[in-house]
C-alpha cells in the first residue's frame, strides 16, 4: 500500500541524515568543544591556569589548587520535518534519497550554528566597528589580547567571518600572500578557509548583520561548547489528510559559552 513504509527503509534514511549532517552540516561544530551522547544536561569544565614550583630535599611538593569552574547545558529538542509524496522514488533512487536527506542534515545543521553563534555572543570581551570592515588593526589587536589572556596558540584559533569580511581580509597582503599563511589542517575540508597571525579564519553566512554591522568572533575551541544528545533520530508517519509521508528530522543539543577569555566578539561594518 502507498501509506506504508518498511523498518530497513527508515533505517537506511536516518543513517543517511546523520551522515550528511557529520560531513557538511554544521559549519562551526568541528571548531569547539563537542560532548556526545549527553543525556538532557552536562558540564564544561573549564581549567584554571597553574604554575609550575620547586620542591626542597624532603619536602612536599606544593599542589597548584587550581580552581577549576563547571558550566553547565541543557539540551533542548530540535526538528527538520518534510512532507514528501513520491516514497518509492526514494525507495529506487539513491540520489533522490541523499538529497532528501541532506536538506534535513542541512537544517539541523544551520540550527546547530545558530546555537553556537548565539552562546558566542555572551562574551564581554569585544572590539568596536570602528565603521571600518575587518582591517588589520583590529586583527592585531585581537592577537594581543589573547596572547595577553595566555590563549593557547595551538592551531585551535578560529576567526569567522562573513564574506564582506573575507574579501576585506583579501586586501591585506598578509593575508593574500602565500608568503604569511600557515597550515590550516583538515577540519576546515570543503570550507573557505586560511591560517594567518595564529588564527584559521574561514567564511561563513550565518553570522548576525544589525544595519550595517557585522559581528565576527575570534575564539580558541576551548571556550565554546556543544552538547548533542543521541543522533539523528527520525520518525516517519502517514498523513493521509496531505497524502503524504511526514519525515521528522530530531536532535537534542545546545550550546554554551566555557571561557569568556578565550573568544572576542569584533564588529564590522559593511557597505
Amino acid at each position: 500500500m502507498a501509506n506504508t513504509i518498511d523498518t530497513a527503509f527508515v533505517e537506511q534514511f536516518e543513517a543517511d541524515v546523520h551522515l550528511a549532517y557529520q560531513r557538511q552540516g554544521s559549519r562551526l561544530r568541528n571548531t569547539v568543544r563537542t560532548k556526545n551522547n549527553v543525556s538532557n544536561k552536562t558540564t564544561f569544565q573549564k581549567v584554571a591556569k597553574g604554575a609550575a614550583s620547586q620542591k626542597s630535599r624532603g619536602g612536599d611538593v606544593t599542589p597548584m589548587n587550581l580552581a577549576h569552574t563547571n558550566v553547565s547545558v541543557t539540551l533542548e529538542d530540535w526538528y527538520a520535518s518534510e512532507y514528501i509524496d513520491d516514497l518509492d522514488e526514494l525507495r529506487i533512487n539513491i540520489d533522490e534519497r541523499m538529497v532528501a536527506a541532506s536538506s534535513g542534515a542541512w537544517a539541523l545543521g544551520r540550527k546547530t550554528d545558530s546555537l553556537i553563534t548565539t552562546a558566542m555572543d555572551a562574551t564581554t570581551s569585544t572590539i568596536a566597528h570602528g565603521s571600518a570592515g575587518l582591517n588589520k588593526a583590529k586583527v592585531t589587536e585581537a592577537f594581543e589580547t589573547m596572547g595577553n589572556n595566555d590563549v593557547p596558540e595551538d592551531n585551535q584559533r578560529f576567526w569567522v567571518v562573513g564574506y564582506q569580511q573575507w574579501t576585506d581580509l583579501l586586501d591585506l597582503e598578509e593575508f593574500a600572500s602565500l608568503d604569511y599563511i600557515g597550515e590550516s589542517g583538515p577540519w576546515h575540508s570543503g570550507v573557505t578557509a586560511k591560517n594567518w597571525l595564529t588564527y584559521n579564519f574561514f567564511a561563513f553566512s550565518g553570522l548576525d548583520l544589525a544595519s550595517t554591522t557585522r559581528k565576527t568572533f575570534a575564539y580558541h575551541q576551548s571556550s565554546m561548547g556543544h552538547a548533542i544528545g543521541a543522533d539523528v533520530e527520525l520518525d516517519v508517519t502517514w498523513q493521509g489528510q496531505k497524502q503524504a509521508h511526514l519525515f521528522v528530522n530530531k536532535m537534542q543539543m545546545n550550546a554554551v559559552l566555557i571561557d569568556a577569555e578565550g573568544i572576542i566578539e569584533v564588529s564590522c561594518t559593511e557597505s
